[in-house]
């Protein structure tokens, strides 16, 4: 990376690359695509959350397929079993011997559909890959590929059959977007192109390889963040843990899921250092699916509105340094 205080011009254009690559189908969603983006940049594993038919699916598989890269969907059923997701050990008869038969988890992209939907048991044969990066039957662990990266959907907890993600679960997310319903003209330009038969016309290409986003990967972290950046963002995660209204605050998980979310966000926006506007900016993402409100809250508050409002409250308490 460049000493000046921009990175360079090649990679600042792969990085618009690959975000119009994703939005010339995800539309009138510019912020939600940047922060998918960030997310890959910073190593992290995403979570879309929101109704059914906004477009959630649709985000993540673009994403995958804007990439050279191995790519594998899972649509997660109550059914489903930990040996659907990760694999299974089995007798070869003309070897008689017992080998691994990898599941759908040994790829660079996973796409890991209604998340939410099957029960904890399986949910959980993601901890150790999201974590770790590596999968391990048996006792015996097999390296994931590099890069590895989970892009998870969810309905809303409130729709029936969905089995909500364990808090270890869900820290394990770095961000967390809400797709939101598309403005009047997106929403128009989506209409108008099914009805010219062009619905599902737009052919996503891979514009960047495996390598180019390990590379991308690496200059991440170098990616300055200054001291009093750096006690923002702690006193933000402060103010999580010793909140009223909040039984559990923000975890040093948390904090490096912060600090790394923001020096991807400023890479692709061709800097070499973060800024509190950053920490701001990326702190719903990054904290609120992390929190968990109180019991004193009642159960009139929706607990994840109840946990934004409360970030809201404290972004607006912790003064921004100048």
């Amino acid at each position: 990376m460049s000493a000046g205080r921009t990175v360079t011009t090649d990679l600042v254009e792969r990085v618009g690359v690959l975000e119009a690559s994703v939005t010339q189908v995800i539309r009138g969603k510019p912020e939600a695509v940047r922060l998918a983006v960030a997310c890959l940049l910073a190593r992290g594993h995403l979570l879309i959350e929101d109704v059914p038919g906004v477009g959630k699916t649709t985000l993540a598989h673009t994403l995958a397929r804007s990439l050279d890269s191995g790519f594998q969907r899972i649509q997660f059923t109550s059914d489903m079993l930990p040996a659907d997701v990760v694999g299974v050990t089995v007798f070869n008869s003309t070897r008689q011997d017992f080998e691994f038969k990898p599941g759908p988890i040994f790829t660079n992209f996973l796409l890991a559909d209604e998340i939410n939907r099957t029960t904890p048991k399986t949910q959980s044969a993601l901890l150790e890959a999201m974590n770790e990066r590596q999968v391990t039957i048996e006792g015996t662990s097999y390296p994931l590929p590099d890069p590895f990266m989970v892009i998870a959907t969810q309905n809303p907890a409130e729709y029936h059959g969905t089995y909500p993600l364990p808090e270890s679960q869900l820290d394990r997310f770095l961000l967390r977007v809400e797709m939101g319903y598309p403005d009047g003209a997106s929403e128009r330009e989506i209409l108008r192109s099914q009805s010219h038969g062009s619905a599902k016309g737009v052919e996503v290409t891979p514009v960047a390889s495996g390598e180019d986003i390990l590379d991308m990967q690496r200059q991440v972290e170098d990616v300055r963040m200054d001291e009093t950046v750096v006690d923002y963002l702690m006193a933000i995660v402060e103010q999580t843990r010793s909140h009223e209204h909040l039984a559990l605050g923000v975890s040093p998980r948390g904090s490096m899921a912060l600090y790394r979310a923001a020096q991807a966000m400023a890479l692709t926006e061709g800097l070499t250092y973060a800024t509190p506007d950053h920490i701001k900016r990326l702190a719903q993402p990054v904290f609120a699916h992390r929190l968990m409100p109180s019991v004193r809250q009642g159960p009139s508050s929706h607990p994840a509105e109840r946990c934004s409002q409360i970030l809201d409250e404290i972004l607006h308490s912790v003064p921004v340094p100048i």
